[in-house]
């Protein structure tokens, strides 16, 4: 009776630090009140069965998870379609079962994942092929990107290369997807896993967004399940749903260690998300051979470098000084949630840049961080310093907007927009009203119509008895305005009649007023 005492308590509380248990305890609570139930005496079993005795390898596979001390796992990350995955057959001519079944077994033998065929996941590679190729060969595109990170990590930590795929079924790629539940990034970590794989969290910064960061934690993870499991389709599923829930399925299907013959005893998302892994690992790996035409990326990673940030930055300074638009800079650097790249005792922040950028803003890095202070320490002023509200205008949001665009449109920063507005992140929805001042009102007023055949040429502006300078090979706005002190870049685009940071070589421009 003792033994069972123990056997029970122990269960109830490790159900509670690792967050699994779905039973619930024996307090009732009712009508505010606790009700105790009553207890019933053992009876003596007439059956003579052997007392009940758990699993030994699931029963270990907990007891090394309880020495981990994880108490949180990563639930409900997998995007609806992985969810809600149907496993009827679809019709898809081009590709017989036959040359499916010898592709899968060409793929099994290369990799450490049980790729065997079986008609559920034939229904998923096709349902994929047939109704979702526009969005794989954007996944594609962005893989460029992404796929030499996630490689270099792995191989750090031995993990599966193929293991990148899962990226794609987790955030589809993108570093700051957020789901429902707070998992967020490329590999969906929740807070709490985050902290525990060192992935800081803060006020400016969300490492679980850092590409490199979050797949180093991910590559960890991982490596620890491998090591609890033994098995990379078990790992997965408990990435997906945590270790007691893996651990249940086997015990729940007697014992059985292979994930199709667990799969039914698992979470309904859990149940569609190796198919899923392994359906995109496939599409991938036979991509030529389904004639896939992968989007152009924006950027290869060997494009990319980063400098280590010495000073409180904003992007939108870096993109003024360098050139680089706002929304690359974005992309780049998606772990800084309010696109400030704060300056921390004990900390090393990095902006990456694109390399022809690099050499630019390391040789004006003293101009730039001056520039910067100079920012931040006019902030602390009221606003009708800096603006005269009867310049004001409220703009509606339109179907393609995204900040960046409206920003270059009336002259201001993203962040300007962000901090009139109180707006904590990039996001727009079509009619959503803004108040802008712009740097130049004039742009807020509508431009007149213009018929197909006759068009309004813009005036050429006239250099005469002004300084000027001829634009070169590398020049930015930021780099000329450093040239002639006093003339700054919003000097040189309203004195040249300029709305972005594009130059031509060769180009003439104003330099004193």
């Amino acid at each position: 009776m003792i033994h069972k005492n123990f056997i029970f308590i122990f269960a109830l509380c490790f159900s509670f630090m690792v967050g699994l248990a779905q039973e619930k305890s024996t307090d009732t609570i009712l009508d505010g009140k606790k009700v105790v139930p009553k207890v019933i005496e053992p009876v003596k079993d007439s059956t003579k069965l052997k007392s009940l005795e758990d699993h030994p390898l699931a029963k270990e596979i907990d007891e090394k998870w309880l020495e981990e001390l994880y108490s949180t796992s990563l639930f409900d990350t997998i995007y609806k379609e992985v969810t809600e995955l149907k496993y009827d057959e679809v019709y898809l001519p081009e590709l017989p079962t036959d040359t499916l079944k010898a592709r899968l077994a060409e793929l099994n033998a290369r990799t450490p994942f049980n790729v065997e065929y079986n008609p559920s996941l034939e229904s998923v590679i096709k349902r994929f092929l047939k109704h979702r190729r526009k969005y794989f060969e954007k996944m594609m595109g962005l893989s460029h990107y992404y796929f030499p990170m996630f490689e270099r990590e792995f191989d750090n930590y031995n993990i599966p290369l193929e293991m990148k795929y899962l990226a794609i079924v987790e955030s589809a790629l993108k570093p700051r997807a957020r789901s429902r539940v707070g998992a967020t990034g490329l590999w969906q970590f929740m807070f709490t896993t985050g902290k525990m794989y060192d992935l800081g969290v803060s006020s400016y910064v969300d490492e679980r967004s850092d590409p490199i960061r979050s797949t180093e934690s991910a590559a960890k993870y991982l490596a620890k399940l491998y090591e609890i499991f033994g098995d990379w389709d078990l790992a997965l599923a408990a990435y997906n749903s945590g270790p007691g829930n893996v651990s249940k399925a086997i015990r729940r299907s007697g014992g059985y260690q292979n994930y199709w013959n667990i799969r039914h005893n698992l979470p309904r998302e859990t149940a569609g998300y190796v198919p899923a892994f392994l359906a995109t690992m496939y599409i991938f790996e036979f991509a030529e051979e389904h004639g896939f035409r992968p989007e152009k990326p924006q950027f290869n990673y060997i494009e990319t470098d980063t400098v280590l940030v010495k000073q409180m930055i904003t992007l939108d300074q870096v993109s003024e000084a360098t050139g680089v638009k706002i929304e690359e800079l974005q992309f780049l650097n998606p772990s800084y949630k309010l696109d400030i790249i704060p300056k921390i005792k004990d900390k090393k922040y990095t902006l990456r840049l694109p390399r022809e950028a690099i050499g630019l803003f390391v040789n004006n890095e003293d101009s730039i961080y001056a520039f910067a202070k100079a920012e931040f320490d006019k902030r602390e002023k009221p606003l009708p310093q800096f603006f005269d509200t009867d310049s004001r205008i409220r703009y509606r949001v339109k179907s393609g907007d995204y900040l960046g665009k409206i920003a270059r449109r009336y002259g201001v920063r993203v962040s300007q927009i962000k901090r009139w507005n109180g707006l904590r992140s990039n996001k727009l929805r079509i009619g959503q009203r803004l108040t802008i001042y712009p740097r130049n009102p004039s742009a807020a007023k509508p431009k007149p119509a213009t018929t197909k055949t006759t068009k309004t040429k813009k005036k050429p502006v006239d250099p005469t008895g002004k300084k000027t300078y001829i634009v070169q090979k590398g020049d930015s706005l930021w780099s000329i305005s450093q040239k002639f002190p006093g003339v700054s870049v919003q000097n040189i685009r309203d004195w040249n009649d300029i709305s972005g940071n594009k130059l031509k070589i060769g180009m003439t421009l104003i330099v004193s007023n």
